[in-house]
């Protein structure tokens, strides 16, 4: 894995490593995309993110887990998942976005996601770093 240049020059780089990895299909969403997405009701947001992490700030409509518990999670009966997170277990079919804090746990929830099924798992390429410098 190559180093990341420090400053402005690491910025770029991470710009271009988004390019490459949207060009390649990985599957993301935008900031304008998300806010789109979040105001229609279009798709389901989910933080994999630490518990501290969330606590300390999250996306408002978020729903917490941790990319450590996603899996499992996933793969629960519908009523286990309303139990354990006081919400619906999403659908195969539903548009869902993870984020974390800077987008690798982000991109393997994603990933995860979609070899479990969920066509249309997505990553929010900014991650809650963006989120929070432009929305914060």
């Amino acid at each position: 894995m190559l180093p990341v240049p420090k400053g402005r020059a690491g910025a770029e780089f991470l710009k271009l490593t988004f390019a490459v990895r949207t060009m390649a299909g990985e599957p993301t969403v935008s900031l304008p995309e998300l806010r789109s997405l979040l105001a229609s009701g279009g798709a389901r947001l989910f933080d994999v993110r630490s518990r501290e992490e969330a606590a300390a700030g999250t996306i408002p409509g978020a729903l917490n887990i941790p990319v450590s518990e996603l899996e499992s999670a996933l793969q629960m009966e519908p009523a286990a998942f309303k139990a354990l997170y006081s919400t619906e277990k999403p659908k195969l079919e539903e548009n869902l976005i993870f984020f974390c804090q800077m987008g690798k746990r982000g991109l393997q929830a994603t990933q995860l996601a979609q070899r479990l099924g969920y066509k249309e798992a997505r990553n929010y390429e900014g991650a809650y770093r963006e989120w929070l410098q432009k929305e914060g």
